[in-house]
This record gives structure tokens, sequence and C-alpha cells, in this order.
């Protein structure tokens, strides 16, 4: 196992993550537990020591396997990371109550690691809100020794994370974001890695395999890898990518089998970064699977100024190109709950002063009428 150092302490480079356990006739609330505990054991048996749950995860039941199945070793031999869940806006006020009830959730008197879970555009008012209280609350906990490690996940863009850290940047030891090479560019996360890099915090990584995007490709993408790499699976080109960004900590890969973790743990036996060509054929991958989909915007913004309307139209192509690349998902509607009503998708009047400019020749009015159907979808 290869692992990572985090302020004297060794790290596996490879976490656990527990949003994709195995569960029970496809109900993702019934996990199988024996099937869970069998790769933990796995797990620590190659040298994991980071465990990642959380409270919404499973039907809010993750928690509750993950505790169980760590509970049998000793308590310094694996570090339990969860989080606050601020997705949901009416958890806002319970901070308290929803840390008391993880800890007895999970069977642990501390956690190694926890998170405010999920920074974006929809709640990111609500967290730097004082009369929640919740980073105050956080804070003392962290004071009081119950969380040894505090930082945040983020879903939202560089934007949004730049007010988080302006606000609690200096207290932030650690912070977990979307990253792969397909999202390198195509989520910004580059830009991302860069702005956590000025506040000097070291990155752990969410959806390595973008949801499992990444763990099969198109097949002359695949022999295209192979031809530079013929021992290498594909699914592991992902990890090879992330284990040449500077400042990437822990990588968390959420797996539901057992086949999934023996994989992984082949992979972080041994680091093999790649070279320039490498990653250059793995850049053009990824420009290719985006292609297939989104609209060619270059946010060159001449639309802007020719809508009656006054919507931000490169901000909502975005969004609809994520959205229709993952095929649905939370991460474009969740942002645009965040936008007025009057400045949503829906409103596009379908006048198309905007195509009239736009250098791309986009369909862009039949692009928001089908991103307004999707969202409602």
């Amino acid at each position: 196992m290869i692992y990572r150092n985090f302020q004297g302490m060794k790290l596996s480079a490879l976490g656990m993550g527990a949003m994709r356990l195995p569960v029970v006739n496809g109900e993702d609330a019934k996990i199988d537990e024996q099937a869970a505990a069998a790769m933990v054991d796995c797990a620590m048996a190659h040298g994991v020591n980071y465990y990642d749950t959380a409270w919404g995860y499973h039907g809010g039941n993750s928690e509750l396997v993950m505790g169980r199945a760590l509970g049998k070793y000793p308590r310094d031999r694996y570090c339990l990371a969860d989080k606050f869940p601020g997705y949901d806006l009416s958890n806002m006020d319970k901070v308290e109550e929803i840390f008391e009830r993880q800890l007895e959730k999970c069977g642990v008197s501390y956690f190694d690691f926890y998170l405010f879970h999920n920074v974006c555009e929809m709640n990111i008012d609500a967290y730097l809100d004082p009369k929640y209280g919740i980073y105050d609350y956080l804070m003392r906990q962290k004071k009081a020794g119950r969380i040894r490690h505090l930082g945040f996940s983020a879903h939202g863009s560089c934007a949004v994370m730049k007010r988080f850290l302006e606000a609690y940047g200096k207290d932030m030891e650690f912070c977990q974001i979307q990253l792969n090479y397909l999202d390198w560019t195509f989520q910004g996360a580059e830009a991302k890695v860069k702005l956590l890099e000025e506040y000097g915090i070291p990155v752990w990584v969410m959806e390595p395999l973008r949801g499992g995007k990444l763990a099969s490709l198109a097949p002359e993408d695949e022999e295209t890898l192979k031809n530079l790499r013929p021992e290498e699976e594909i699914p592991a080109w992902a990890f090879r990518f992330l284990q040449t960004i500077p400042g990437v900590t822990v990588t968390l890969s959420g797996m539901s089998s057992m086949e999934q973790m023996q994989a992984n743990l082949r992979t972080f036996e041994e680091e093999k970064p790649l070279n320039p060509e490498e990653m250059k054929a793995l850049r053009s991958i990824a420009d290719g699977m985006v292609g297939k989909t989104a609209l060619p915007c270059t946010a060159c913004r001449y639309c802007v100024s020719h809508c009656p309307q006054g919507l931000d139209i490169p901000g909502l192509l975005a969004l609809y190109n994520e959205h229709c690349f993952t095929g649905g998902g939370f991460i474009a509607p969740m942002a645009v709950k965040a936008v007025p009503e009057e400045k949503r998708p829906d409103a596009c009047i379908g006048c198309r002063s905007c195509e009239a400019v736009c250098p791309q020749q986009l369909k862009i009015s039949e692009a928001m009428a089908d991103f307004a159907r999707k969202l409602k979808d």
C-alpha cells in the first residue's frame, strides 16, 4: 500500500468510500452487511487505514454498517471520516443533534476526520450564516478532541469554494473534491486544485472513476491505452492520473464488490504516475468523451448582452452539459436551485437573440428548453 504523510500521520493513499457498498436486491438502503464487512477486512489486511462514511449514504445505514465492521479493530488502527449533512438545508439548525447521533451510530468517541459536506451554490449562504452555529460547534468539538481534523467537501464551483475558504480557510485542514481526468477541465477541477494549493490545503479525491464511467471506455480508447501500458487495467488509469497530481493525499473509491476492492488494492501497491505522452493521450480521450454530448460553449458571453431575460447563458450551458453527460445526477439540479427563478432555464422565451451573435452557432434556445424539461423529469 502507498502511504501519504499528513501532519505526521501515514494515511493510505487509497481510502474506502462507503457510499456504494454492496446491497441486497438492488435496494440502496439494504446493505449486504456480510459482504461489506468482508471488504473492510480485506482492506484492513492490505493496509487501508482511511474509511469514509456520511449521514445520508445508503438511506442512513452506511454509518451503522461501517461502525460495526470497523468496531472489531483497535481504534488506533483506522481513521474514520464522517460529515455534517448540509446538502439538506433542513439540517442546518441540527448540527449538535446530528453530530452526537453520528458518533453513536459509528460506535466511536471521536472522528479522525470530519467535513462540512457538499459546499455548493445551494447551501453556501447557510454554511456561512452564524445563526446556525455550525462552524462554532464543530470548532468546539475539535478543541474537545472529538474531531481530530476538520475539512470540507465541495461539488460547487471554484467561486463558491473561494467564498467558503475566505471565511473558514484558516481552520480547514483538507478538502475533498470531485477529481478525475475527465473533470480536470469539464468541471474545472484543475482550478480547484490550484485554489487549494494557494491555501496550502491538501486534496482528498472523490469520484476518481466518475461513478464508473471511467472503469471502461470505448474500444478504440482502451486500445490506445493498452498500447501505452499493456499491463495496466483500464480503471487503474484513473488512479495513475491522480498519482500524477501534486497535492493529492487520499483517493476515495466507493467499491461495491470484493473484485473492485482487490483490483484497487493491486493498483495502489505502487506508484506509477503518467509521463507526458500518457497524460496527453488520457486528456484526448476525456475531450472526446465530453465532446460527444457537450455543447462547445467557449463562455465568450456575447449571448448574455443580447438576452432580454438577462440569463447567465454560459453558466446554464455548463450545467446543461454536466447534466447531459452524467445522464442526470444531483449536481446540475442543485446548482440551478440556487439561481433565482427568473434566471433559470425555463425563463428562456426562445427569441433566439443569443443565437444571432453566438460564434459557435449553438442552438441555445433548444438547449434551454431541453434543460428545463430534464430538470422536471
